[in-house]
Parts: structure tokens; sequence; C-alpha cells
């Protein structure tokens, strides 16, 4: 088997931006990263990130810090900032 034919990138949507992703999941501090690539886990600025396109039973919802959902072809992201936590 081929290694390099394992990692499949799928293209996600954020804020209408296309990026190549690896199958698999995405945490909130990624998806935040590539909308605001100075974002750190440490930053006081929180942001809101909500989703939709996704895996058949959860296609829509919200990611929180620490949490990470299943990426698929075409998923959408939302990313807002909501102040300070």
């Amino acid at each position: 088997m081929n290694q390099e034919k394992e990692k499949k990138l799928v293209t996600i949507i954020v804020e209408a931006t296309p990026h190549e992703w690896p199958k698999g999941d995405i945490t909130y501090d990624e998806v935040v990263k590539l909308e605001v690539p100075t974002h750190t886990p440490e930053s006081q600025t929180t942001y809101s990130v909500m989703y939709e396109r996704g895996q058949g039973n959860k296609p829509a919802g919200s990611l929180y810090p620490g949490a990470s959902v299943k990426v698929k072809e075409g998923m959408v992201f939302y990313v807002s900032e909501t102040g300070q936590s």
C-alpha cells in the first residue's frame, strides 16, 4: 500500500476561501488559523466557528476551543471574532 495515497486532500471553504486539508479531523484552532494566520491558542481574541455541509449525522454545527470535526469535500466554515473570552 502506498502511504502517500492514504492522506487524501479535500477542499474546505473558510470564509469563502478554499483550502486543501487532509481528510480526517480539523480542530477549532486549525480552522481559526486558516482564517486568522496570526491566531495562537494563547490569543486573547476568541472566535465563533460555525460549519455546514459536514458529515452525515452532523451536517452543521459549531466548533469550540478544544473541539474538532471530520472534514468532508466542500465543507464550509464561518469564523467571526467574538471578542475576549
